[in-house]
């Protein structure tokens, strides 16, 4: 028709015909979908990352160098709090450092409950983030269910330690005390309940067709790029990283267990979720298996110590398979009371960095999935 556009030569996309600038955009240090004060600096073309600097510090508390200024004890109680979702964990692999360049024996029940602890520590952790990742993309449901499981958990926790989040259970030798009598019980009731609830959040969220819409294809991650920025834990699982330390360098009593290790090939956020989610079964089994050798075991739960513990000259490095990846503390002693160092590896340092990667090319909405997806603790970034 005279007059009319010729509607073959009109383009669709960001920016179609026209001369655009790139826009710098800062998403955090404080926004919602940060997990905490993580702050992205994204280049934008429209909608579309064009790269991405994620810039980290703002929570920064020294924490290596306040290790070097405190006891082998006190050092529990600061290790304890970087990755606060795996407070146990974090203790855990204080303790074993110090324990290895002191050569302490650590009693079998003591080892059995710490593996107990901190399986039930790795469902807790992942709870969290079952809960609050479909949240961060629109699912509010699925919270709801994931606490309902975490507070079930978290009594058996207290009861044990007398913390919620930070237990300061373990000590230099083993743990602070024996468990009140019938614990192992009630923990293997509550594992139970868990157990027969969680499909409850499984079938509401693993096939939801508009969560597989937001997180199928997204944020692919291959394994290569996986292996070089050193990601681990889900995240590197996730990719087809068929890496665990529980089953390939075990520590405690690991060696004597069957570790199922959870993995996929995708890379993709849901992948990522699937690992996750698969991997609260394999703790629970793991978990209640830990209890029953407990029951039958007898004996202390801690070594005596010195009033003033003092580990050799030397230097050690112990690695744990935390909730988030592999976590590791490099101790070098000069025969004080205190550190001369220790430098701390943490998982979410490591598994953050793969944002540079991941992030150009997508949408600004599946920024937000993709973010959500890595599964990381701020304070375990700034540590």
């Amino acid at each position: 028709m005279a007059g009319m556009p010729d509607l073959r030569e009109v383009t669709v996309g960001t920016g179609a015909g026209l001369d655009t600038a790139d826009m710098v955009l800062n998403i955090g240090p404080q926004h919602p979908s940060t997990h905490g004060v993580l702050r992205l600096r994204l280049v934008l073309d429209g909608e579309r990352v064009i790269s991405c600097e994620p810039i980290v510090g703002y929570m920064h508390r020294g924490a290596e160098k306040l290790f070097e200024v405190r006891d082998y004890r006190q050092i529990i109680v600061l290790a304890n709090r970087h990755d606060w979702l795996s407070a146990f964990s974090n203790e855990l692999g204080v303790a074993l450092a110090v324990e290895r360049l002191m050569g302490i024996e650590v009693p079998d029940r003591a080892v059995w409950l710490r593996m107990a602890l901190a399986e039930l520590n790795r469902v807790l952790n992942h709870l969290m983030f079952l809960g609050s990742y479909p949240l961060e993309i629109g699912a509010i449901t699925p919270v709801f269910y994931a606490f309902r499981e975490r507070e079930t958990l978290q009594a058996v926790m207290e009861e044990a330690s007398g913390g919620r989040m930070h237990y300061m259970f373990n000590r230099v030798g083993g743990l602070k005390e024996e468990v009140p009598a019938g614990w192992t019980r009630r923990a293997r009731e509550a594992i139970g309940e868990v157990r027969r609830r969680l499909p409850d959040l499984d079938n509401l969220i693993r096939r939801n067709e508009i969560f597989l819409a937001r997180t199928v294809g997204v944020g692919v991650l291959t394994a290569s790029q996986a292996a070089a920025y050193g990601a681990s834990g889900p995240v590197g699982r996730a990719s087809g990283l068929d890496f665990d330390l529980r089953r390939d360098d075990p520590y405690l009593a690991y060696g004597e267990l069957s570790v199922p290790v959870v993995t996929r090939t995708a890379g993709d956020c849901h992948s990522r979720f699937e690992v996750l989610l698969d991997q609260v079964y394999v703790s629970l089994d793991l978990a209640q298996e830990c209890l029953d050798r407990v029951d039958r075991l007898t004996g202390p739960v801690n070594v005596r110590l010195p009033k003033v513990v003092k580990a050799p000259e030397g230097h050690t490095y112990a690695w744990t398979e935390n909730p988030l990846g592999i976590n590791g503390y490099y101790l070098v002693s000069r025969g004080e009371k205190t550190p001369w160092r220790m430098k701390l590896r943490t998982a979410s340092y490591a598994n953050v960095q793969a944002l540079t990667t991941l992030l150009p090319g997508c949408l600004v909405p599946d920024l937000i999935a993709i973010l959500g997806s890595m599964f990381f603790v701020v304070g375990d970034i700034d540590k």
